[in-house]
């Protein structure tokens, strides 16, 4: 695990090494056990790394025995082992114990259907000297990130933005069509980033440079369901079983301390369960509960702790929002606001204390149906056969005059929200959960100027789940959807929460949830074996039956919310209003602070809770300043050295 990146300069300079020590310094978080730099005629790489297999061997960047490969590798093969049995089996031999060595044998003796035979989480540049050619690549599911930008004729990349901006001359301006995005979803989704010019790499997909020209691919997709004759539910429950078992068994391969983070849902206690089977000895589980005692989730997390007899590690905070909310933009380096951002990298602070990589449930409601809105998609199916008359003259007017909750996603904001887009398409229903800004509220919001600038410019946010949609393999509404998630809210939202909040600690953060095997196995299921009814993830509440305690499996979705709406009326309201303020938004030029303000006292008036849309300006705000117009100094989090390795 690490953050790499390098320059692809294809006049034939060696970039200055200079340079490229500076661009992975930015990065140190990622990888404080180690450095390196290799500078050679055309391209030049660098990483810092956190070590965690092949301690002492596994330095980078890595060459081949001719010296003609170079590779840079940020992540984990899980497969290495086989991968490396195999290939000396066919003659090549090894010179270190590392997983990333598995890579350059491997694009020898494959080239770049390398990739295919990867088991694992990466992002990584390999580059050809003979052939004076480039290969990036990123994961199927984009757990590790990959970015990357044409400056001049040189193609400079990164794990992290923040390493490309410290390449001379890169600019900084902001992708309109980007923000456009970001308004919708409180997140930029891939390829846009919100600097104009940097993008990055989708999941599943490789990058290369060759006779002066660059394409991209895709090497991977979400499969179909499976064709035959349906099998009985045991036969799938158990087979559930297996690929779940052995992912997590590949997961644990690791030469430092592991545990995982378990948030007492029925994801994270899978896991445990596997990993307490697998490992025989009492395995480290942290969870993370707040002084808002409805915030917080402990007493599950501690039924299934003490059900597997783990060693246990928890803590109560009260979280520092004032200093946090601007501390986490040192790692994510765009607009992102997402407040779950925050608990996880308390629990990943909690965490690296005692270990060095942690398994983690993510994943889980792509993959197997757990969102509430894939049950909403099913019973708005039954609420469109309702009478228009009945649904427009009296249920919507009921629902439109429930009460306002600053607290957790409240039943009465559901309802709104479900008769509010019930009768649309289906797609179109989906993405109205998501939206944080309407398309008619952004044009309310929009200085007249920015308005005119974005014709042409932005297109609908919807069209990044559309072109997913359009070609789904999946033949039903439920698949479609969770495919849909599975291309763009899972890696652009929650895999880039989990990336950088555990890397800010200098933590391995592994997602067995999302090993392909996994989630080529659970798109091939019924899909009433992932939402039977309106029984959310169906197959693994029966396929852990009688392995998990009764109440995680009876539970439902609990997310790691914090209460945003509460700090924006009490702690936070003076840092809202001061950074929200008219001289603020004026200086920057992209929204009315009339229409600010009017969200502002609509929050504060407990006439809306508008939170998820102050959170999105506040976090795109500060952003601006610190980035852009360089007047904010964002507090750091000290780098954490890497614990004692197991003997």
């Amino acid at each position: 695990m690490c953050g790499i990146c390098g320059v692809l300069d294809p006049e034939g300079a060696a970039p200055r090494r200079e340079v490229l020590e500076g661009m992975v310094a930015s990065m140190r978080h990622r990888g404080p056990d180690d450095q390196g730099v290799w500078s050679g005629p055309g391209c030049g790489l660098a990483m810092a790394r956190l070590s965690i297999i092949d301690l002492e061997g596994g330095h980078q960047p890595m060459s081949d025995e001719t010296g003609r490969l170079q590779v840079v590798c940020n992540g984990e093969i899980y497969n290495f082992r086989e991968l490396r049995h195999r290939l000396e089996g066919l003659g090549h031999r090894f010179a270190t114990r590392s997983d990333t060595e598995v890579l350059l044998h491997g694009y020898q003796h494959w080239g770049d259907a390398l990739v295919h035979h990867l088991d694992g989480m990466f992002g990584f540049a390999l580059w050809d000297a003979d052939r004076r050619r480039l290969l990036l690549a990123r994961d199927r599911l984009g757990i590790k990130p990959l970015h990357y930008a044409l400056l001049g004729r040189r193609l400079v990349f990164a794990s992290e933005i923040k390493a490309i901006l410290r390449w001379p001359g890169c600019p900084r301006e902001v992708n309109l069509e980007a923000l456009h995005a970001y308004l919708t979803y409180n997140y930029v989704p891939a390829p846009l980033t919100m600097y104009r010019g940097i993008f990055k790499l989708p999941p599943a997909h490789l990058l290369v440079w060759e006779q002066d020209a660059l394409r991209m691919e895709r090497y991977w997709d979400v499969p179909g369901p499976a064709q035959g004759r349906r099998l009985r539910d045991e036969e799938y429950l158990h087979g559930l079983l297996e690929v779940l078992s052995n992912s997590v068994r590949s997961h644990l391969v690791s030469d430092v301390p592991l545990g995982v983070l378990l948030s007492g849902g029925i994801d994270s206690s899978v896991i445990t369960a596997l990993m307490a089977a697998h490992l025989g000895s009492k395995v480290k589980t942290f969870s993370l509960g707040f002084s808002e005692r409805s915030f917080s989730e402990l007493g599950r997390a501690r039924l299934v702790a003490e059900h597997f007899g783990t060693d246990h590690h928890e803590e109560v905070v009260t979280p520092d929002a004032l200093n946090l909310a601007p501390r986490l933009l040192n790692y994510l380096d765009e607009p992102f606001a997402d407040s779950s951002a925050i608990p996880t990298f308390l629990v990943a602070r909690m965490a690296r204390q005692e270990v060095t990589v942690v398994l983690s449930g993510e994943g889980g409601d792509e993959v197997f149906a757990g969102y509430e809105t894939y049950a909403a998609d099913r019973l708005a199916e039954y609420y469109r056969l309702l009478p228009a008359a009945l649904r427009r003259w009296v249920i919507r007017p009921l629902a439109e005059h429930l009460p306002t909750s600053t607290g957790k996603v409240s039943l009465e904001y559901k309802a709104k929200r479900f008769v509010a887009d019930a009768h649309l398409p289906p797609l179109e229903r989906h993405h109205g959960w998501k939206v944080i800004f309407r398309e008619e509220e952004k044009e309310q919001l929009y200085r007249p100027e920015l308005a005119r600038s974005m014709w042409g410019v932005a297109a609908d946010p919807l069209e990044f789940g559309r072109v997913h949609y359009e070609r789904t393999p999946a033949p039903d509404l439920l698949g479609s959807m969770q495919y849909v998630d599975t291309k763009v809210y899972l890696p652009d939202d929650i895999l880039v929460k989990t990336d950088r909040m555990s890397m800010a600690n200098s933590l391995e953060a592994r997602v067995p949830l999302l090993d392909h095997h996994v989630v080529e196995y659970a798109a091939a299921l019924p899909p009433d074996l992932r939402l039977r009814r309106l029984t959310k993830k169906y197959c693994l509440r029966r396929a852990f039956r009688g392995l998990l305690p009764p109440a995680i499996l009876r539970g439902g979705k609990r997310g790691f919310s914090v209460p945003v709406s509460a700090w924006l009326m009490g702690e936070m309201r003076e840092f809202m209003l001061d950074t929200l303020c008219p001289a603020v938004l004026n200086r920057q030029g992209f929204f009315r602070p009339e229409q600010v303000g009017a969200i502002i006292r609509d929050h504060l008036g407990r006439r809306r809770d508008l939170s998820r849309n102050l959170w999105g300006l506040l976090m795109f705000t500060l952003w601006h300043e610190h980035y852009l117009e360089r007047r904010r100094d964002l507090p750091a989090a000290p780098v954490v050295r890497t614990p004692t390795p197991v003997k």
